[in-house]
């Protein structure tokens, strides 16, 4: 019985791994395929200002040299946009191979878990009738 129900959750945890990597690998084809469409975008960064709660407390020469490096930043990220739905297919299959690792380790852990009952049921013996008297008189 602890064989069925130890193999089950195992199952049972393959089957919620294999949810999860699906479910995080079409978000992330989503979000990489679409992210063409945010080039352009990084443009618009150096028009961000401060809160004018905390203008006053911040130098403004480090507001200054922190707008021109994000700046600076901009044409670099509106490139990396423009290039990041070529990496969709690199990501299926680095998921694929996520995947396998985890089912390989799952699988492990059932076979791990089978050891562990099999060895606790030969250690209590077979569990259906009285233990000897020359075991309990060596406890």
């Amino acid at each position: 019985m602890f064989y069925l129900l130890s193999w089950f959750a195992v199952a049972s945890l393959l089957a919620l791994w294999s949810l999860a990597a699906w479910a995080l690998h079409a978000v992330a084809v989503w979000s990489v395929s679409n992210a063409g469409a945010l080039s352009g975008a990084a443009s618009g960064v150096a028009s961000i200002a401060l809160p004018e709660w905390l203008a006053p407390w911040v130098p403004a020469e480090l507001v200054q040299s922190v707008s021109q490096m994000v700046a600076g930043l901009g044409p670099l990220v509106d490139s990396l946009l423009q290039a990041a739905p070529a990496l969709a297919g690199g990501l299926t299959v680095a998921t694929w191979v996520i995947w396998g690792i985890g089912s390989v380790l799952l699988v492990l852990l059932g076979a791990g878990l089978h050891l562990l009952i099999a060895l606790r049921r030969r250690r209590s013996g077979s569990g259906a009738g009285p233990r000897p008297v020359s075991s309990l008189a060596a406890g």
